[in-house]
């Protein structure tokens, strides 16, 4: 797969020098992008009793808040997920989908304060964060068992465009709110993981008039200043705009990497009339981090890793990541009639990269250059037949992909400045299309909610490691299948079936002699689950049982100390449990529990019916935020969270020195809004969030590699809204 040995740090997560020879730390199955780089590789408010006039008709909850975010995308009161058109491309009550479905609003973000979309999910049940430490280069995380970092990251509904290392860094300031679809959701959304789909939803332009500067400091040195205005340009409110922006300079808790990063992003909204709505959505970014990342491991006789030691890996002057991205793009909608309105979207992107990096002394450089294009246009109806109300949409969509890399590495060499760059000596380039047609109906019969969904995507990719050409088309076809019954209790028990690929067409494969492109990563999920909306309260209790099958993945097993491409079939069985709260006593809560046993069935004889690496049997997590009402600590809030994160093991065959042991993090908050209690200072917000308050630092090893959990961090700020 790779013509020069060298090269790997840029297919993958990281790499290491171990006596002259660099192997892969861990990879993934790269949806859309074909290749392989992973570790896993892989109508209304839902319940309400019934009326005595109709004893089909639900009766709508009563909220206690008052609803955020983006009317028609996703919406919320405070912390309870309302609707979301991230699983069915409609605008279905988040009580009423057949599906698991979180949803981490803006208060959420508002309150812990994450600093990347990694730390944003933690208290997301089912997501395994930090299983590479404090990694600053990529938000990596896996859901039910599976790695998203390449296959489940989506923005606004569309596919986020990435190549192997070149995978868009996304800022939280920016962000309205995050929808966690768990499960596959290929039916709908074509080449994607079968753990699930994280969609990042911008923020977009706001009717009402906002302005909002803030300040941070924090720790390793962070400073930050940001600014969000909105509202509409005309008297009439037929143009609306936003502009946000993000100002930082900050370093890791390694002194070596920097988090430093410059953002921009227009938003403008047009609506001509009640029915016809046009956004424009853009962003600029210019971001720098660390090129190494990791820690001196020591090895024993047979080449594996038996632990990390507290020596940075890296040399800080010769480190720098730097990426510019930039994506431009737009959401159209048109009601044509009462019933039937068109939804077209489209996104173009791009990014230019560039990596330095030393290990062990060993300097090496990359470039890497991605541009690509997504769009989808469905037309949505509904309609009646008979006693049945239908939701039906029907659409297309399409992907280009393309990427250009160029690699070097050079011989050991200390100078004081660096200023030798070791030479291009890899070249690697890739084209992609896909096109997907796809049909789904949702279906109310009384108390009934019943979906199917067909989709039938073809993909063409043109690969150039080095010297050789490869090309492949592959042509598959997903679906999706639920059923549901809201009881008069405000249940609504539920089961469904989908089915989800993975083309990896610039993964190499060598059998029997010859060369050729791997098959596409298959999976398959049923679900059976049930989800309470509190009859007059705004909460949310959402519990399911799942099971996934998923083959085919393409991944570097490097247990053995040998770095090895092979073909990983895996079995996530598990359960999980969340329930969410924003209370009208100022109380707001978010928790979850999961099970997952992730079993490798086909890999190497040692390792099939181990639990993966890096997988914990059991996670709990739990936030709960208070903000005081009335008296003279009117305008306080209080914050606090637990994550815990059980033992896993730090490879495939199960190698006793790298097992991670069980860890508890905490996190807290304490935040003062002065305008409560003095009217001259409205508007003026203080907080300080603090993450790993207890400092809990340990050993955590993944795909036989160890890291070291990222130490307590805390970051202050002052927010004007005016």
């Amino acid at each position: 797969m790779f013509r020069h040995p060298y090269a790997r740090e840029f297919w993958g997560r990281l790499m290491i020098l171990n006596h002259g020879k660099l192997r892969l730390l861990s990879t993934v199955a790269i949806a859309g992008v074909g290749i392989a780089v992973g570790d896993a590789a892989w109508g209304q408010a839902a319940g309400g009793a019934t009326t005595s006039e109709n004893p089909t008709t639900l009766a709508p909850i009563v909220l206690t808040g008052s609803s955020e975010g983006v009317a028609g995308v996703v919406e919320t009161d405070g912390y309870v997920p309302k609707s979301s058109r991230t699983a069915t491309k409609t605008d279905t009550p988040v009580a009423e989908t057949a599906q698991s479905v979180s949803i981490i609003s803006r208060k959420q973000l508002d309150d812990r304060l994450p600093q990347n979309v990694t730390e944003a999910v933690s208290y997301t049940p089912g997501v395994r964060a930090g299983q590479y430490g404090a990694e600053p280069r990529y938000d990596a995380f896996k859901i039910r068992g599976i790695d998203l970092t390449y296959t489940g990251i989506f923005r606004d509904g569309l596919r986020q465009i990435s190549s192997p290392n070149g995978l868009f860094r996304i800022e939280p300031y920016g962000v309205e709110a995050l929808t966690v679809l768990r499960g596959p959701a290929a039916s709908l959304y074509g080449a994607s993981s079968s753990g699930g789909i994280v969609d990042i939803i911008s923020k977009r332009p706001t009717e009402e008039r906002l302005r909002e500067i803030e300040l941070q400091y924090g720790s390793y040195g962070r400073k930050q200043a940001a600014f969000d205005i909105s509202g509409p340009l005309t008297d009439d409110g037929v143009l609306l705009y936003r502009l946000t922006g993000v100002a930082r300079d900050a370093r890791n808790e390694i002194e070596a990497i920097k988090d430093d990063r410059l953002m921009i992003a227009p938003a403008l909204t047009w609506k001509p009339d009640e029915g016809t709505k046009l956004t424009i959505l853009g962003e600029y970014m210019d971001s720098t981090t660390g090129g190494t990342w990791g820690y001196i491991n020591t090895y024993g006789p047979s080449g594996t890793s038996i632990g990390a030691t507290p020596v940075y890996g890296g040399d800080a002057r010769f480190n720098d990541f730097t990426q510019k991205q930039w994506r431009i793009g737009y959401e159209f909608e048109h009601e044509f009639s009462e019933g039937l309105t068109l939804h077209h979207k489209l996104r173009y992107s791009g990014l230019s990269a560039k990596q330095e990096w030393v290990f062990d002394a060993f300097p090496g450089i990359g470039y890497e250059d991605n541009s690509g294009l997504a769009t989808d246009t469905y037309l949505e109806g509904e309609f009646e037949t008979g006693g049945a109300h239908h939701k039906l949409i029907g659409g297309v969509d399409y992907s280009f992909m393309k990427y250009d890399a160029r690699q070097g590495s050079g011989p050991d060499l200390f100078t004081d400045s660096y200023t030798y760059v070791p030479a291009i000596t890899y070249y690697e380039k890739q084209k992609q299309n896909s096109v997907g047609i796809y049909l789904q109906d949702q279906v109310e019969i009384d108390a009934w909610r019943i979906s199917a969904g067909l989709r039938h995507d073809w993909h063409r990719s043109e690969y150039t490691p080095g010297d050789v050409d490869y090309a492949r088309n592959d042509s598959e076809t997903t679906g999706r299948a639920a059923i549901g019954y809201v009881t008069p209790w405000n249940v609504m028990p539920y089961v469904s079936y989908g089915t989800s690929y993975v083309a990896n067409p610039g993964v190499v494969l060598t059998s029997g002699g010859g060369a050729h492109q791997a098959d596409p990563t298959l999976g398959k999920q049923y679900e059976i689950g049930l989800k309470y909306q509190l009859p007059n309260q705004n909460v949310l209790v959402s519990a399911a049982y799942f099971n996934i099958d998923q083959k085919n993945a393409s991944v570097y097993e490097t247990s053995s100390g040998v770095n090895l491409l092979r073909q990983l079939d895996l079995r996530s069985r598990g359960f999980e449990l969340e329930v969410t709260a924003s209370l009208d006593n100022g109380l707001s809560f978010t928790g979850g529990y999961s099970y997952n046993d992730v079993e490798i069935t086909k890999l190497t004889p040692e390792t099939v019916g181990n639990q993966l690496n890096s997988s914990p049997y059991h996670m709990f997590s739990l936030w709960a935020d208070y903000e005081v009402q009335s008296g003279a600590l009117e305008g306080l809030g209080l914050g606090a969270g637990v994550r815990y994160i059980g033992s896993s093991f730090g490879d495939n065959v199960h190698t006793p020195v790298l097992d991670n042991g069980a860890r508890t993090f905490v996190d807290a908050a304490l935040r003062y809004d002065f305008g409560k209690r003095n009217p001259a200072m409205e508007g003026i917000k203080l907080q300080v969030n603090a993450t790993n308050l207890l400092d809990e630092v340990n050993q955590v090893c993944t795909t036989g590699f160890c890291y070291y959990d990222e130490g307590r961090k805390v970051v202050a700020s002052v927010k004007y809204s005016f």
